[in-house]
C-alpha cells in the first residue's frame, strides 16, 4: 500500500488493488502549490474550506464523494469512519468543525485529522486514535494544533508512525510554521526524509515519514 502527499493536507492512500483514496484536495493555485496529479475512486474532505475541498481537481466521473461525512461506511476494499473534531479551541465558534477520517485498509489503520484545531482531544475521540498504524497530522499551527502541540498529541497518542501535513514549504502563501518547528520536539522515533513524495507504509515502524513535496 503506497502513501502519497500533494503538498498542504492533501494525501492519498492507494491500495493494492489500484484503488485511490484523496483526502483534504487543494486546487493548487489559490494556495501557491502544484495542482494534486492524482485522480481517485474515494475523495474524503475533513471540512468545507477553499484549501481543503478542491473535490473536482481529483475525482473520477464515478467517484465516491464524502464531505464531512461522520459515521461509517465500507465499501468491501476499504473501510472509512469519520468523527466530529473542530478547526479551533472554542468549540468550533472561530473557525466550523472538522471531520478527523479514520481509513482502514488492507489490514492498516490510518487517521488524517484534517485541520485539528481543538487541543487536547475529547476522551472519546482520543480512544478512537489509539492503535493507528500512521496518524497523519496538522503541524503548521495558525489555522490548527500548533507543532508543539502535534507532537504532543502524538506522544499521547502512540501511533507505529506519524506524517506531519499542512506546513509551510516554499511557494506556499499561507503564513504557517515550518517543519524544523516540528521537529525540534520529536524523541523516540526516528526521522525518515524522503526523495519521492510516496512510500510504502509497510517498510516503516517507529518512524516521523517525511515525504518529499514536488
Amino acid at each position: 500500500m503506497i502513501i502519497g502527499w500533494c503538498g498542504h493536507a492533501c494525501v492519498y492512500v492507494k491500495a493494492g488493488n489500484g484503488k485511490v483514496i484523496v483526502i483534504d484536495p487543494h486546487d493548487g493555485l489559490s494556495i501557491g502549490l502544484e495542482k494534486p496529479r492524482i485522480k481517485g475512486e474515494v475523495i474524503l474532505v475533513t471540512h468545507d474550506h477553499f484549501d481543503h475541498n478542491a473535490v473536482d481537481i481529483v475525482s473520477k466521473e464515478d467517484s465516491r464523494i464524502f464531505k464531512e461525512f461522520r459515521g461509517l461506511v465500507d465499501l468491501g476494499w476499504v473501510r472509512i469512519e469519520g468523527y466530529k473534531s473542530f478547526h479551533d479551541k472554542f468549540m468550533g465558534k472561530r473557525r466550523g468543525e472538522n471531520t478527523v477520517y479514520i481509513i482502514s485498509v488492507e489490514g492498516y489503520r490510518i487517521a488524517h485529522l484534517g485541520d485539528l484545531g481543538e487541543y487536547p482531544l475529547r476522551k472519546e475521540l482520543h480512544e478512537k486514535l489509539m492503535g493507528l498504524d500512521l496518524l497523519i497530522t496538522p503541524i503548521g499551527g495558525v489555522y490548527t494544533i500548533s507543532p508543539d502541540e502535534a507532537w504532543e498529541l502524538i506522544t499521547s497518542l502512540r501511533p507505529r508512525n506519524a506524517m506531519p501535513v499542512h506546513y509551510w514549504v516554499p511557494g506556499l502563501i499561507l503564513p504557517l510554521y515550518r517543519l524544523e518547528d516540528f521537529l525540534v520536539h520529536v524523541k523516540k522515533y526516528n526521522v525518515k526524509r524522503l526523495e519521492t513524495n510516496e512510500f510504502e507504509l509497510e517498510n516503516y515502524d517507529k518512524s516521523i515519514i517525511i515525504p518529499r513535496y514536488k
